[in-house]
């Protein structure tokens, strides 16, 4: 079995590595566009979908698994920040409230795709700005999803999670668990 992972992201490596899988990394290279008027569970399907297909158009013999995670507060979806103000903008945002983060699993072999979102509620403490520049300043909101890593420094801000904490992080385990045995591929 060659196990692919279309995804650049460390913690989703992280993730796999932590249960033992034995994977290739080769991230999608291609630009990441959003469906217009989609939902928070809607686009991270639509993304690790285009991640996972873009691999495995190039890998067809192989099992590719892409994931894509947003986070959706007041009805917006958050992706990335694009500079430090997007990122305060964001935690701002956050901030004294729940909210949602989907993350979108895909599993493709042998030509067929499988796609599932997970959905997991996250509960913010209020947060300073002080907390929001010192958090900015060691520069880890900048390549995640709503500007914030619950397994770093952002775990000081959450009060509670409802759902599933790898979600959260990145690749939802029970989910990817799910497609593989429909795909007939087990990690045990």
């Amino acid at each position: 079995m060659n196990l692919i992972l279309a995804s650049a992201s460390p913690r989703r490596r992280e993730i796999l590595e932590h249960i033992g899988a034995s994977f290739d990394v080769i991230p999608a290279q291609g630009p990441e566009r959003p469906p217009v008027g989609a939902s928070g569970a809607e686009t991270a399907m639509a993304l690790s979908a285009a991640k996972a297909q873009e691999v495995a158009a190039s890998h067809p013999d192989s099992i590719v698994i892409g994931a894509d995670t947003v986070v959706e507060a007041d009805g917006v979806l958050l992706g990335k920040p694009r500079d430090e103000s997007d990122a305060a903008r964001m935690l701002r945002m956050l901030s004294g409230k729940a909210h949602h983060v989907y993350t979108g699993v895909t599993v493709i072999k042998d030509g067929n795709a499988m796609t599932q979102a997970e959905k997991t509620a996250v509960y913010f403490r209020a947060l300073t700005e002080r907390e929001i520049a010192a958090y900015i300043a060691t520069g880890e909101p900048m390549d995640k999803a709503g500007a914030y890593g619950y397994q770093g420094y952002a775990g000081l801000f959450i009060e509670k999670i409802e759902g599933d904490y790898f979600n959260v992080i990145g690749l939802p385990l029970c989910c990817l668990g799910r497609l593989l045995e429909q795909a007939g591929v087990s990690l045990l």
